[in-house]
């Protein structure tokens, strides 16, 4: 710990952030099939994965995981119609999806690894 309560602060959220980024990532391929047009929960689950997504999209580079962060916006700007417009993904998003989460799930690997590179 440092003496400085804001630097304290930050590198707990930092620390939470990272302790949670790959589950969130999880969650939203596990959601993928619930997103389908088909799928009678597809605009709940819609609204969910933004929602997480929207979280990484802001929190992400303010606390030192910027490429998770741009990475993440991808993804959400992926979920943006549906979500504004309260319905399920249709094939073409749900493919176009997967690929942007596959990147983030990449993009958010190698920043963990490097915060784990970091000496303390």
């Amino acid at each position: 710990m440092t003496a400085d309560p804001f630097t304290d602060r930050l590198a707990r959220v930092r620390a939470r952030f990272a302790t949670t980024l790959a589950g969130k990532i999880d969650d939203s391929c596990a959601a993928l099939s619930q997103m389908a047009d088909a799928a009678p929960s597809a605009p709940a689950a819609v609204a969910e994965v933004y929602r997480c997504v929207h979280g990484i999209v802001g929190v992400g580079p303010t606390v030192g995981f910027p490429d998770s962060g741009s990475a993440a916006h991808d993804v959400e700007d992926g979920l943006h119609s549906a979500q504004q417009e309260r319905r399920g993904l249709t094939a073409v998003e749900i493919e176009r999806l997967t690929k942007s989460l596959q990147a983030l799930r990449e993009i958010a690997a190698r920043e963990l690894q490097s915060l784990h590179s970091i000496p303390s």
